[in-house]
Order: C-alpha cells, then structure tokens, then sequence
C-alpha cells in the first residue's frame, strides 16, 4: 500500500489535486485560493507546490493530496486512495488479510449486495423502468436491481458470504423481526444504490414494485443511517455528476431517483437528487465545492413548491446562488422528459428563474388579490431577502418586490429588517487571523523560518548557523520544546514563514534581524527584572545589592544598544 501511495504522489502533484476544485493563484513560492471548506472574502489557503501539502489559515485544515481529498470528497483514506488511484492512473491492489477493519467489511458487503439485487432484476421490473422512459445502459450504469418478495434470501446469501448478522444490521440490509430471526430491510423494491464521491456504494434507496408488495407500504423505502451512509450529507449521482457540475459550472437538483435517472440519460450528467431527507446546508456546502450555481428542479405541485422553497433557503445559507426550474403543472422532471421530450427539460432548466422572481411569480398567479398577494409575499418572500448576504443583491430583490407591491422600496426594506436571518444562515464559521505572523511571537516566527528553509532542496540561509542563532537566543529548552511539536502544528509555520518571505531577496538580512529582535526581547525582559530590583535593593538600602544591579543594568543597556535591528 505504501508503494501505491507513493506512486500516486509521484504522478500527481498538489497543484494537479487542488487546482480541480479551487483557483489557485501564485504568492511568493506557494500558491494561494479562497479556501474551499468554509466562506471567506480573503485568501486564507495557501499550497505549496515543493512540499506537496496545503494549509488554511482560515479554518486550520491541512495536509497532502490524500487529506484534501478525504476533507472535499467526505471520504476515508480508502476513498480518496481509491478516485486518486484512478486519476493518476495506478492499479490498486489490495492485501487479503483477516484483520480487515469494520469499514473495509461494510463496502464488501454492500457492494456484494449491489451485485445480488441486479442479479435478480427480472423482467417485469425491466420493462417497468423502460416504460418510465429508462434505456438498458442507464439500468445497467446505475447498477439497479430488485429485492424479491422472499422474507430473508438476501441475508441467507450474505451470510453465506461469511458476513455476520451484526453486518448485516449494520450495513442497513437485515433487521431482526419479534421472533429475534434475521430478515431482509428491503422486499417487493426495485433497488437504487446510492454511491459515496468516490463511486463505493453505502446505501439503497427501493421503490415499491410488484404483486406482493403491501399498499400499505411505503413508495420508496430508504437505508437507515448507517457507519457509512450520512443523509444530510450524501446526494445521489454526486459520484457521477461532480465532472460535469465543474465543467458546467452548475448544478441541477431534482427530488427522485428516476428523475435523476431520467435527467442523466438526457445528457443532463451534472444533476443530483436528494434521498430520503430535504436538501440541507451540508448539501449546499458538498455542491458549494465545486460551483456556485444551483438550479432546483423538483415536482411542480404544490408540495415540490414548498421542497423547492426550503432547499433554495439551504443552497442559500450553503453560499450557492438559487434559480427554480418551473415545471408545468403536474409533471415532475421523468415525467416531463418522457411526454414531451429532452428539448422540454432543457429548455425548463435554461429558463430557471432566480427564487426570488419565481416565488414571486407563483404567488402571483395562485393568490393576484392584492392584499393576499402582499400577505403571501410578507410571509413567504422576505424571508428569503432577509437571507441574501449581498447588499447590492438585497436591494435588488426589494426593487423587484417594490415594483410588484405597488409600494416603495422603504417600506419593503423595513418590513425586511424586522425578519430575524435564517437560523441556518446565523451558524458562523470561526474565522481565525488570516496572517498568523502578527499575532505568532518571534521566537515561533523564527522557528517557523528555519522550518521553511529546512524543507527546501536549496535554502538560502547557513541552517546550522541560524539553528545554533536561535538556540542561543531562546535557549536550548526552548528550541528543544519546539522541535517536538507534531507536524500538524509544524505545517502552518512553514507556510506562514513561505508568505512572509517568500518574496523576500534578502533573507539572511531578514533572520539576522529577527535573531537579534529575539536577543533583545530577552535582554529587555531580564532589564526589567533587574531594573525592579534595584528599586526594592534602594527602598530597603542595601548598598552591595545596589552596586551590583547597577553593574547589571548598564551591563543589559549596553547589549541591548549593541543589538541593530
């Protein structure tokens, strides 16, 4: 494993890995963004292209390719091991061994339980899915499978796989009835697995389908939350969708299954869908990642109304600029697709209104009574303007709700004012000094340069002599102290010390001074100490101690007039 690591750090560079999600643009030797894990206006994330890692200032994370990954994909080494092997184009070869963790064994099982439910799906399940306007190669991609009407076959087959009943739990496939037996979580569903970024399988989401299914049941059937399968924090076809979300510079979002299915197979390959849960802030966050531009697609009734005001309220909160597809009465985006055609569903998305405009205009026509149009509008409307962190944005909105009140923009301003901001949007990110050199002492500011020059092919300063420099200044404890801290603590020196002197032609210049301002803090500190005991030797007169801290107070003024900074 290591030599596959390696291998992929030799045919990827940081830069390769990070510039795929950020714009990096060049500051002294390193290379700097807005940071892609939490708002800021400026640049706090800093790669360095020789050491191979990143750091942000903003919020602390850092690290090499792998982390990176790991942190903007949501996924465990194994994860990022795995979408960073198959960018650099390294064969992955895993050990069999019997001490496989318990995450490793979940992704076995679940991807052998991907494998048994499209074995079984039959044909009445098949020609179901290619009336809904599915085509055998989208089936066959999204792995879609069916769970028969059998009590527990698919536990008998996994536990014949040698998968224990508390894995089968786990993984969300098996549940105990009141007997105490194990029995199948899905039955009578066609099978829908639902993939990390990363393209591994976690969860499944099931549609009711056959004769034996109760009509009491529910339509669709979702895994529980499980050591790997995160709701608010998973979108369906994200795995699939990420390129083209880059490429396009937005993203699409629908409620179903099928209607991601039906939207892909179009040549939409830049949607994702929720499943099982509402669209939320970590959603908006996982898409914020890699665009700014949400369009909201969801069912045109009055319920996917409702859906598309609340996730647009969360895309909004996450950072995303929200438009709403609207879709014609009663259709939602695979029933659209498959009565009027692709050229139907493009031209719905290319046509996507900004919320604000949208609500406003579905108010309108549902409710044109001028004071029931004003209520909807207080109620419903401002909220959404309360949200909108743009100023220039804001009075925007309030200039288009103005004009469509018939009121001025004062009153629709002030009425605004009195709505409390959404709780979603009051969460704030603690934002740390985006310049840790003025708020570090010089002693780290030091050490933070030698650690920089240390990690270069050619530093530009003796290394030796500053270390023994610094060890005279701090002490041999002190210097001591630092070298031990972990390297978690060690990256953000090296990247604060490459920010302030990367562009620096005269470093040698730049640490002389800096020993020296260290040398003469020291001496500062020890003449003050000197200096308040010579008056408490004067207040109690004792002559010897008087002439000796003299002696050592002009001692400490001569060194400290020596020191040129």
């Amino acid at each position: 494993m290591g030599d596959t690591v390696q291998q992929i750090k030799d045919r990827l560079s940081i830069v390769d890995v990070v510039s795929g999600y950020v714009k990096l643009e060049r500051s002294g030797q390193s290379l700097r963004a807005r940071c892609p894990f939490h708002a800021e206006r400026t640049p706090s994330f800093f790669v360095s292209p020789e050491r191979g890692t990143y750091h942000c200032f903003g919020c602390g994370v850092g690290g090499d390719i792998f982390a990176f990954i790991e942190e903007i994909e949501g996924l465990d080494f194994k994860g990022a091991l795995k979408l960073l092997a198959e960018k650099a184009g390294v064969p992955l070869v895993y050990e069999k061994t019997s001490s496989r963790d318990a995450r490793s064994r979940l992704f076995e099982l679940l991807e052998a339980a991907t494998i048994f439910y499209a074995s079984h799906l039959n044909s009445d399940a098949r020609k179901y899915l290619m009336e809904r306007g599915l085509n055998e190669a989208t089936i066959k991609a999204f792995r879609l499978g069916l769970a028969g009407k059998e009590w527990s076959v698919a536990c008998e087959q996994f536990r014949s796989k040698g998968f224990s009943e508390k894995e089968i739990i786990d993984a969300g496939l098996g549940k105990k009835n009141e007997r105490g037996s194990l029995t199948d979580k899905f039955r009578n569903r066609i099978m829908f697995p639902i993939s990390d970024s990363a393209g591994r399988v976690i969860a499944f989401s099931g549609r009711i389908f056959g004769e034996a299914a109760s009509p009491e049941a529910p339509k669709y059937l979702n895994s529980p939350e499980t050591p790997l399968y995160r709701k608010s924090q998973v979108l369906y076809g994200f795995d699939r969708a990420k390129q083209a979300i880059r490429k396009h510079n937005f993203a699409v979002l629908v409620e179903g299954q099928m209607d991601l299915l039906a939207s892909h197979q179009s040549g939409w390959v830049n949607t994702v869908a929720v499943s099982g849960t509402a669209f939320t802030r970590e959603h908006a966050l996982l898409l914020s990642r890699l665009t700014q531009n949400l369009v909201i697609a969801l069912d045109a009734d009055e319920a996917g109304i409702k859906a598309a005001g609340r996730a647009a309220r969360a895309g909004m909160a996450g950072g995303l600029n929200v438009k709403v597809a609207q879709l014609p009465d009663g259709l939602d985006p695979a029933d659209l697709i498959v009565n009027s055609g692709v050229d139907a569903w493009r031209k719905a998305i290319r046509e996507a209104k900004d919320i604000i405009t949208f609500l406003l205009d579905v108010l309108e026509k549902h409710a044109p009574q001028t004071d029931k149009f004003r209520r909807n509008v207080e109620a419903v409307v401002l909220p959404f303007v309360a949200d909108v962190q743009s100023p220039i944005a804001r009075e925007q909105y309030i200039r288009e709700i103005a004009g469509r009140l018939q009121v001025s923009e004062q009153a629709v301003s002030d009425a605004t004012l009195k709505l409390p901001r959404s709780a979603l949007e009051s969460v704030e990110v603690k934002k740390l000094t985006t310049d840790p050199i003025k708020a570090a002492d010089r002693t780290r500011q030091a050490f933070a340069l030698l650690l920089w020059q240390e990690s270069l092919d050619k530093p530009s300063i003796d290394l030796g002599a500053f270390s023994e420099e610094l060890r005279g200044a701090i002490g041999s404890d002190a210097l001591e102290i630092l070298r031990n801290l972990p390297d978690i603590e060690k990256e953000p020196l090296r990247f604060s010390a490459e920010d302030i002197y990367g562009k620096t032609s005269s470093l040698k210049r730049e640490a002389t001074i800096l020993i020296g301002s260290i040398t003469k803090d020291k001496l500062a500190v020890e003449l003050r100490r000197a200096t308040i005991a010579l008056q408490r030797a004067e207040a109690e007169g004792d002559e010897k101690a008087i002439l000796e801290l003299i002696k050592e107070c002009k001692l400490l003024t001569n060194r400290i007039a020596q020191i040129h900074e």
